[in-house]
């Protein structure tokens, strides 16, 4: 393999068959994606917002309606290995997608802000506390971004081997940590008769935390070399990797009485442990949301390569941490659901069953320079999404499936399918004029 082929990510073109991966590479991607400090905060909300049955329930309905998304969202990667912006130029149009390109990049720059602003803090606490060392936030803020920033520069297979060996590292030390808090704590037997989230409005956290991973599934699965092995990697890769950490977080939070992961692996005296997990936790997990931007962008920057782009991305997101955009966390996943949501919902309406654009991508065709009836179905998704999210970042007017995500999804589907039908019947009544005004 040449040098060139190493380093090219294809993000405006198909991914060669013979770089096509199986299930188990992308597999170790997804549960390193789930495997992050975002999962241990909203595990925390929970277990202080709500009984610990339901917190867990919560979860676990959450993670399978995301993994089914997830894996719609999927096929649609493996069955064209173009990546999300590139599908989206058949679905929206040229321009429309440049739209979605550019909401898509700005929320995953937020979202890389958010992750580094974890880390950052984090690793504030147990350095302080373990080690006696006070380094600035802002200071960590930067370390950390430019640390994630590394593998997404290099694209997928740099992501991929960054993956597949720290997932079981990751996964072996949280479940010691579990064992270690089980064995010296138990877990209280009242549970408040109230709390700070409804059960719907939970499961909608739930699938808000992995949302935009919904939507990008195909900047991953792109590089599947079968439908099957998409399937099998999406479904059981999310499905773990989105539940995995937030139930530990419930589990540890309720019977350490914090949400604080850092304090209780210095509690438990695992902080060097606690500072490997921290460290690939947050890389194996934010890389991706980089690379996802970059490849985004890079639809709208042509003539930048991606790895340029990717590290010009990467301090940007980086200064956003240093700001202090990790405040605004739960803020920011009611945000993503109201803008992304629909997107998959739509797209995956478009090569399912309405089956119109993408025979432009079949026959070789270019794309349209826009699509009006997919902008209408994403307006119409993210007025969905709003009018059902809980207040203040909603309207909260009614529900339709109590999660509010997942209605912005299924409205954009619906619609997308109802206009998708009705344009081709209106094209094929003009096609019937047409053929009679020229028998006239």
């Amino acid at each position: 393999m040449s040098e060139e082929k190493v380093v090219l990510d294809y993000a405006r073109e198909v991914v060669p068959k013979e770089l096509r991966r199986s299930w188990f590479s992308m597999f170790s991607v997804l549960i390193a994606m789930g495997v992050d400090l975002s999962s241990v905060i909203l595990g925390g909300e929970l277990a202080n917002g709500m009984p610990i049955n339901q917190a867990i329930w919560s979860v676990c309905i959450g993670s399978f309606i995301l993994a089914i998304l997830c894996t719609l969202s999927a096929i649609v990667g493996s069955s064209t290995n173009l990546s999300t912006s590139m599908i989206t130029k058949f679905v929206f149009g040229k321009y429309g997608a440049q739209v979605f390109s550019i909401v898509i990049g700005i929320s995953l720059l937020g979202w890389f802000g958010v992750q580094v602003g974890f880390f950052a803090n984090n690793a504030h606490t147990v350095l302080h506390d373990a080690f006696h060392l006070t380094i600035n936030v802002k200071v960590l803020s930067v370390i950390g971004g430019l640390l994630m920033m590394t593998t997404a520069i290099f694209g997928y297979r740099s992501i991929e081997k960054l993956s597949v060996w720290s997932v079981p590292l990751l996964l072996g030390l949280m479940l010691l940590t579990l064992f270690l808090t089980l064995k010296n704590y138990s877990l209280p037997v009242s549970v408040p008769s109230g709390g700070a989230f409804t059960f719907g409005g939970a499961v909608s956290l739930v699938i808000s935390i992995f949302i935009v991973a919904a939507t990008t599934q195909p900047d991953i699965t792109r590089w599947a070399k079968s439908k099957k092995d998409a399937v099998i990697a999406t479904f059981f890769g999310i499905l773990i990797g989105n539940s995995f950490m937030i139930i530990l977080a419930i589990l540890m939070s309720k019977a350490m009485g914090t949400d604080d992961i850092m304090k209780i692996f210095i509690t438990l005296g695992l902080a060097l442990p606690g500072i490997v997990v921290l460290t690939l936790a947050q890389w194996t997990t934010n890389t991706t949301n980089l690379y996802s931007s970059s490849l985004g962008f890079s639809l709208i920057f042509t003539k930048i390569s991606k790895e340029w782009l990717t590290i010009i991305l990467g301090l940007i997101a980086t200064c956003l941490a240093v700001l202090g955009i990790y405040d605004k966390f739960m803020s920011f996943l009611n945000f993503l659901a109201i803008v992304i949501a629909p997107i998959g919902g739509i797209y995956v309406a478009e090569y399912f069953v309405v089956k119109k654009e993408f025979k432009r991508l079949d026959n070789k065709l270019d794309s349209k320079k826009i699509v009006i009836r997919s902008i209408i179905a994403w307006i119409a998704g993210m007025v969905a999404t709003f009018l059902t999210t809980e207040k203040p970042t909603g309207l909260e007017l009614f529900s339709l499936t109590s999660v509010s995500s997942l209605d912005g999804f299924l409205v954009g589907f619906m619609i997308q399918i109802i206009l998708g039908k009705l344009w081709i019947e209106k094209e094929r009544q003009e096609e019937v004029l047409e053929k009679n005004e020229i028998y006239r």
